[in-house]
């Protein structure tokens, strides 16, 4: 039985309904989209919207190295600024705590205003667990690019040492859409203390205009607020045929685990293109519990074989489109300043199909060995895992340096505790049964600690609670 012909009306609009509400944005309509694959072509994109500035730059980035990418990117803003140029720069303190102070002195010294975001106060130290882990540059409120890539040698590569540039993913946007980046810039901005851009002034307060056919909707996250998480629930939960997913850190809630292996039983083609794991057997074994969950219901997983992996994004249904900052962690989920752009358009969803299965042929797919050996006490016992070799085994030689060993390492560091959280109880309850001791044989110490303790986190609690009402 059909539906009334006039029935899919009041339904498309109860969808978007329920995506505004968990993004906490409408969709906006009028924008050109393209898709921006690795640093070169994303820099590019970058070098070519802050030369043709006209009247405001803000670039936000959680990372911006002072190596010869971020100078590059200063010697162009400064250029702009001295131009006549208003130009912002809003970069994360602990991400970029190892650049060098003279970089931002040369760009203040250039009437560059610059921010560090979330400093470490005493007076609120809870505040250092919410993270501006967002990256986005907006050009005169009506062009920007936003993805998953930060600023330095890194998304290069170096092809003099071996090193290919990090596989990642951004998007270059014109149009309206661009406002709405923005304006979630200008929201983290006077949050960090700065003084609010006037657009009447600035940009002598027009609107921008319409410059494609696509829709977008921006989701900005903030701690607490779990936008981004909620859009991509959603977005899974309608998701029909197939839930492609490229993810650089993979330590997700477990209800995110549980709509991947949903979709997957419901008949969708959900796969999921993860870093490559260790070489260490017991590492990747302890790495990858929690793949066969994932794999037992039908989702298929690959390991990236190439440079680092630090892409986000996601094609579903050959239609919707989602690349941005979050990492399907809790702490991008729940507790960063994130921005994520969703688009809804089958010319830009062909195009990251495309690069998603050229991503495919370059990596290993994860697959569950057939059972061999039968139910124990009724339980099931898991079969091993094995790795099929990429469809393109000639992948150019890369050289890993320093900071990729060091972020390949955390990588895998996080999916063995996340594999291992079932194993938590253990400790968990071994950590109170010696606190439970400690009170008992030393009453008086313990109790001033736990007093000191609670009234530090306490007030550490007020503080977060009277800045989010503060926020709203």
């Amino acid at each position: 039985m059909t539906a009334p012909e006039g029935a899919a009306q009041p339904a498309l609009a109860a969808l978007q309904r329920a995506f505004s509400r968990a993004a906490g944005s409408g969709v906006i309509p009028g924008n050109r989209v393209g898709l921006l694959i690795d640093g070169p072509a994303t820099y590019a994109a970058m070098f070519a919207l802050i030369e043709g500035a006209q009247h405001r730059i803000h670039l936000e980035n959680y990372i911006i190295h002072s190596d010869a990418c971020g100078q590059e990117f200063a010697d162009r803003l400064v250029e702009r600024a001295r131009a006549g140029v208003t130009v912002r720069v809003m970069y994360d303190w602990i991400g970029s705590i190892a650049t060098a102070r003279r970089f931002w002195r040369s760009l203040r010294e250039a009437g560059i205003d610059v921010r560090a975001f979330g400093r470490f106060r005493a007076a609120d130290p809870l505040l250092i667990f919410a993270r501006d882990h967002r990256k986005v540059l907006v050009v005169d409120g009506e062009h920007a690019v936003t993805g998953g890539l930060c600023i330095g040698n890194e998304w290069l590569g170096d092809p003099r040492k071996h090193r290919q540039p990090w596989r990642d993913t951004a998007v270059v946007l014109h149009g309206p859409a661009a406002a709405d980046l923005d304006a979630a810039f200008t929201r983290a901005w006077t949050f960090n203390g700065g003084k609010a851009p006037d657009d009447a002034v600035e940009l002598s307060g027009r609107a921008p205009p319409r410059s494609g056919e696509m829709d977008v909707r921006v989701v900005a996250t903030e701690p607490g607020r779990e936008r981004g998480f909620r859009t991509i629930d959603l977005l899974l939960g309608v998701s029909a045929s197939r839930i492609w997913v490229t993810e650089a850190y993979l330590s997700a809630p477990q209800r995110m685990y549980q709509a991947f292996k949903d979709a997957a039983r419901d008949g969708a083609d959900v796969r999921l293109l993860l870093p490559g794991s260790s070489d260490i057997r017991a590492v990747r074994n302890l790495s990858r519990v929690g793949y066969r969950g994932l794999l037992r219901a039908g989702v298929r997983i690959w390991e990236w074989g190439g440079p680092m992996l630090h892409a986000k994004t996601i094609v579903a249904d050959g239609r919707w489109v989602r690349v941005g900052s979050s990492n399907l962690n809790p702490s991008s989920l729940l507790a960063n300043w994130e921005i994520d752009l969703f688009a809804y358009g089958e010319i830009l969803a062909h195009q990251m199909e495309q690069q998603f299965l050229k991503d495919l042929a370059a990596s290993s797919e994860v697959l569950l060995r057939a059972r061999r050996i039968p139910t124990v006490m009724g339980r099931e016992v898991y079969p091993a895992l094995s790795r099929q070799a990429p469809v393109d085994a000639a992948t150019e030689r890369h050289s890993r340096s320093f900071r990729e060993r060091r972020i390949r390492a955390s990588v895998v560091l996080g999916s063995v505790i996340q594999g291992a959280r079932a194993a938590i109880f253990g400790p968990l309850a071994l950590i109170l049964l010696v606190v439970a001791v400690l009170f008992a044989v030393f009453p008086r110490p313990m109790a001033w600690t736990a007093s000191a303790l609670a009234a530090a986190f306490g007030a550490a609690m007020l503080v977060r609670a009277v800045g989010h009402r503060a926020r709203g």
